[in-house]
């Protein structure tokens, strides 16, 4: 019997992407999966259903508008978000879903997925291992998301970002600073560099020092190592956070675009700048927050909104990977691609939980909450 992969159309706010692109379905069916697609999946990420239709898959795909007839003896089922309780509760024991969850912001649907026996396989706990890149959908998301946020900053600012020579003279280039060297952090660099700007970079982890210079950009260093595990930034103290401050706020107020991309993974966002500081930038300024969906990294941060704060504009989108939809998409789809590769052997399922990708990345598995952390959160 084949086994059937269902992908979902997404149901929540601010989402426009899909877990599966026609150019990614050929190669799961080579898998040996049954494809269905929930109709209109593709619509907001500018996929018709049509094109599905059109995918060299084999057997061909199938688009179904009735979610029962659509879950009905499905094995594998991929979304972005997490799917509601109602599509949740129509899947069988032992059915894997595959989609980001965060557990610290859903306690409940941890305990539903336990509670259906269903497995699943939370994005954002892929191990950040070398093995693991190509499995990595926070990373491949990350990247879009700093590449928009350098673009949405010059579109907001009322200069250019490069020096430009006119018959009248010359106009000196804009100064980005980005704070939280990550993927995001990183793309936002080497994008503001190829539009032209003077680029300054900061993060607590001062092994990144190194990046930010191989991108041409000044780091800021202040002499905190604020390295945690997981590759993530830990939680500072009140004094290092003050020996902070006293540097960054010089570097604050004079630049003209400022990119933050702190995000810790289903946790409150840091706050990197404070009223004070905004309240000392140059008029005309610009930040752009890309840790909104954690509560913003800039106090006067609207999470969701564009405010103007006397003469300095701060845009704090959600979802900011979602305004990249077909190529967030894509890379989302390939991500899943990988990771389903590990356990579809021979067109069967197959969990090797002695795979450190498979077993640090399961969420619930017959009736259990595998992860540590989630396992506390929800049952103490």
């Amino acid at each position: 019997m084949s086994i059937k992969l269902v992908v979902l159309t997404e149901n929540r706010p601010h989402e426009r992407r899909v877990a599966l692109v026609p150019q990614v379905a050929s190669k799961l069916s080579a898998l040996g999966l049954d494809i269905w697609i929930q109709q209109d999946a593709g619509l907001a990420s500018r996929i018709p259903n049509q094109a599905y239709l059109d995918a060299s898959a084999t057997p061909p795909l199938q688009i179904a508008a009735s979610l029962p007839e659509l879950l009905q003896n499905a094995h594998i089922v991929l979304a972005v978000q997490p799917p509601a309780a109602e599509t949740l509760k129509l899947l069988a024991p032992g059915t894997i879903v595959l989609c980001f969850v965060y557990a610290q912001r859903e306690p409940e649907l941890v305990k539903l997925l336990r509670d259906l026996q269903l497995t699943c396989f939370a994005m954002e706990l892929v191990p950040r291992i070398s093995r693991a890149q190509a499995m990595d959908a926070l990373s491949s998301q990350a990247a879009l998301a700093g590449y928009y946020g350098a673009l949405l900053g010059s579109t907001q600012l009322a200069r250019i970002l490069p020096m430009m020579t006119t018959a009248v003279g010359s106009i000196r280039p804009a100064k980005c600073l980005v704070m939280g060297l990550g993927v995001a952090g990183l793309q936002a660099l080497a994008t503001a560099r190829r539009l032209g700007a003077v680029t300054e970079g900061y993060d607590v982890r001062p092994d990144t020092k190194e990046q930010a210079e191989s991108l041409g950009a000044k780091f800021v260093d202040t002499g905190v190592d604020g390295r945690g595990e997981g590759g993530y930034a830990r939680e500072l103290t009140a004094e290092e956070q003050q020996k902070i401050q006293a540097v960054l706020t010089k570097h604050i107020q004079q630049a003209d675009l400022i990119i933050t991309t702190a995000a810790i993974p289903g946790r409150p966002s840091p706050k990197l700048i404070s009223k004070a500081q905004v309240d000392g930038m140059k008029n005309g300024a610009v930040i752009v927050d890309l840790a909104a969906d954690g509560g913003g990294n800039c106090e006067y941060s609207v999470p969701g909104e564009t405010v103007q704060i006397g003469q300095v504009t701060i845009a704090a989108p959600f979802n900011v990977p979602s305004l990249l939809a077909e190529h967030a998409s894509e890379l989302y789809a390939k991500n899943l691609l990988n990771l389903i590769g590990l356990f579809i052997k021979d067109a069967a399922i197959n969990l090797d939980w002695d795979d450190e990708i498979l077993a640090k990345t399961v969420l619930t598995h017959q009736g259990e909450i595998k992860n540590a952390a989630a396992k506390t959160l929800v049952e103490g």
